[in-house]
């Protein structure tokens, strides 16, 4: 599977101020088994928050996981 993973584009799907959100989104899209990485942006961010972050994704999963982190719409 490794391989098959290194051989496919990887899409930047969201960035983060902090590295913990980006965390926290991965494990979300883990959870309906995407693969998914993050990578670090920036320095670090003081006061605790980390550094900045991008979360991305496999290609064929962009779309999917563009819906599952956007905010729900309103009626």
């Amino acid at each position: 599977m490794t391989d098959k993973m290194n051989a496919v584009a990887w899409i930047t799907v969201k960035t983060t101020r902090a590295r913990w959100e980006a965390e926290l989104m991965q494990q979300l899209l883990a959870a309906y088994d995407i693969p998914s990485r993050v990578i670090d942006i920036g320095v670090g961010i003081y006061c605790g928050q980390g550094s900045q972050a991008a979360l991305q994704v496999c290609s064929p999963d962009q779309w999917t996981a563009l819906l599952l982190l956007s905010a729900p719409e309103e009626d």
